[in-house]
């Protein structure tokens, strides 16, 4: 193989283990899906959240645990259908269909390696308004018991293991793939820089092939990785939210501001990232990551499934916050997004025309690599000021459940309306035979979950933030320093 042709498939050169390495990822495979169902089990509707047993682990019994969080009578088989699954299935194949039937900005991609760029269709904003506009259609006609929202509230286990199923087979499927990518090939295939270290797991969890494609008949030319970024999930993650929405309304025979604040702000962020989808491009996920297990599962699973534990804590135990408590999440929200929204805004402006008036003020350093470094603004501000308005914004999803955990009494028959305050802590839900929601010994021990973004974002963020100096680091050189001397901060000037 000559280095002409050898570029064209491998990187010059690996850049190392990253997240601790095949250990780490190894683990991560595994570790990943058992996080997400006991956030699915521990935090429910059956008897608390957090479950009762978890405050009393001394006399914590399998039995009494399994009563607690709902666990299937038919054991392990009870944890995926074949209705479920055809369902799942139905709504991957609705999401491919859209993209090839609808119209779209058509764009081309960052410069690979070998000096090719790939074609991208980006509709995914109208594909998604048009799956919630028969969702409307649907609840129009049939109100609260469309069975959209029923389906999603009654399957949601079973909906998140075909989705783990999903993305397992995915990242084998992809990572078997790679090992046909040929040096001159004509479809412009490459291997990601971190994806080919020969280490089956690592590989396997990272991802070798950087974009991978497959043909379908009839739909076209799919690209996996950017299909996967912003359609079955991020659209998943809303009609979750919705679902949550609905089932409170059902319970209660009213919708909380808490849970109109969760979804609406959960929304805007989906469909604000739905309407800039180009901007993907540019971001390392597409132009850096390989695409495996690491990306399959966090795009379909842990997104939609972990990103909306707060509404679906709501649905069971609706937070009234009134209008101060409103205005106090409005301006956390406000604040983080315009921060997010201007610095990326900035940033893209400069990128695709740097004499746009908005941001030809700014000033720049030119690298010896010919690229361009902005050095006031907001990326004067820090190095990465679109992850502190992204941080702030996770507060705003989580602070609306206050100080959460409840637990559920199952009482005998009583006479009262939907949504009757308990004690001033609780409420009553239920037909005949109410049940009661209070916080009791609970109050403050479901912040474990309902908070658990905010932790989780936060390092998330840190180490995307690592990974990025890092790959500047390599791409600048000795300019990278100085650009650190005139911008020191890396997200919040003063503390990081």
């Amino acid at each position: 193989m000559s280095e002409s042709t050898r570029k064209s498939v491998l990187p010059a050169k690996t850049h190392g283990y990253e997240f601790g390495g095949p250990p780490v990822v190894f683990a991560a495979s595994f570790v990943l899906p058992i996080i997400c169902y006991l956030a699915a089990f521990v935090c429910n509707d059956i008897s608390g959240c957090p479950v009762p047993s978890a405050l009393h682990l001394r006399s914590l019994t399998l039995l009494k645990l399994k009563e607690e969080v709902g666990w299937p009578h038919d054991g392990v088989r009870g944890l995926a259908s074949l209705k479920v699954t055809g369902f799942v299935l139905a709504y991957y194949f609705v999401s491919l269909i859209l993209q090839a039937a609808l119209p779209g900005i058509v764009q081309q991609g960052v410069q690979l390696r070998s000096g090719a760029r790939l074609e991208y269709k980006f509709n995914a904003f109208s594909s998604a308004v048009t799956v919630l506009l028969g969702a409307a259609v649907g609840t129009y006609l049939k109100g609260p018991d469309f069975a959209l929202w029923t389906f999603l509230w009654d399957n949601y286990t079973q909906l998140l293991t075909v989705n783990m199923v999903i993305a397992y087979a995915l990242a084998c499927f992809v990572y078997y793939r790679s090992f046909t990518v040929k040096a001159g090939n004509k479809h412009k295939r490459e291997l990601a820089a971190g994806g080919h270290t020969g280490n089956l797991a690592y590989d396997w969890f990272i991802g070798r092939e950087l974009n991978p494609r497959i043909t379908i008949p009839v739909i076209g030319t799919i690209d996996i990785k950017a299909f996967c970024e912003l359609r079955p999930g991020m659209l998943g993650w809303v009609l979750l939210d919705l679902a949550f929405v609905v089932h409170q309304y059902k319970l209660y025979g009213f919708v909380s501001d808490s849970i109109i604040l969760v979804t609406f702000f959960q929304s805007v962020y989906v469909f604000d990232a739905l309407w800039m989808e180009p901007a993907i491009l540019s971001t390392m996920d597409i132009t850096t990551d390989g695409f495996g297990f690491m990306l399959a599962f966090g795009d379909l699973v842990w997104l939609p499934f972990i990103y909306s534990l707060q509404a679906r804590y709501l649905s069971v135990y609706p937070v009234h916050l009134g209008l101060p408590g409103i205005a106090g999440v409005f301006a956390v929200q406000g604040l983080g997004y315009w921060i997010f929204r201007s610095a990326n805004n900035e940033k893209n402006r400069f990128r695709t025309n740097p004499k746009d008036p908005r941001i030809a003020h700014l000033q720049y350093m030119k690298t010896q690599s010919g690229g361009t470094l902005l050095t006031s603004g907001w990326w004067g501000f820090s190095r990465h000021p679109n992850y502190l308005g992204d941080f702030i914004m996770a507060w705003s999803y989580s602070l609306p459940t206050g100080i959460a955990g409840y637990v559920v009494k199952h009482g005998s028959p009583v006479v009262m309306s939907h949504g009757d305050m308990v004690d001033g802590e609780g409420v009553i839900s239920g037909g005949p035979v109410k049940q009661q929601v209070l916080q009791g010994e609970a109050r403050g021990w479901g912040m474990l979950i309902t908070y658990f973004y905010v932790l989780y974002f936060a390092i998330l963020l840190i180490h995307r933030e690592m990974r990025d100096e890092e790959a500047c680091k390599k791409k600048y050189g000795k300019d990278w320093e100085k650009y650190q001397e005139k911008v020191r901060w890396r997200i919040l000037p003063g503390i990081y």
